[in-house]
């Protein structure tokens, strides 16, 4: 889960299916899927969101959200 994840922390995307689907249709439109590879850029304090970067786009997601994304680490 990304919710243990740190800054400069890489990671393979396991399985999207536990977050909503608005999130799952627009996470699929920037191309981020189960088996892309994703390094999280910034975690911003005080629960604020996780920017993650993948195919060379940085994508912010709510700590909710992604929390809810399972992720292994690379």
């Amino acid at each position: 889960m990304f919710g243990s994840f740190k800054a400069g922390d890489k990671g393979k995307i396991i399985d999207i299916s536990n977050v909503g689907r608005l999130v799952q249709r627009r996470l699929l439109d920037l191309g981020i899927m189960e088996g892309s590879e994703v390094c999280v850029k910034c975690v911003m304090p005080f629960g604020g969101p996780v920017m993650i970067e993948s195919c060379g786009q940085c994508v912010g997601l709510r700590r909710k959200e992604a929390s809810l994304i399972e992720v292994e680490r690379v």
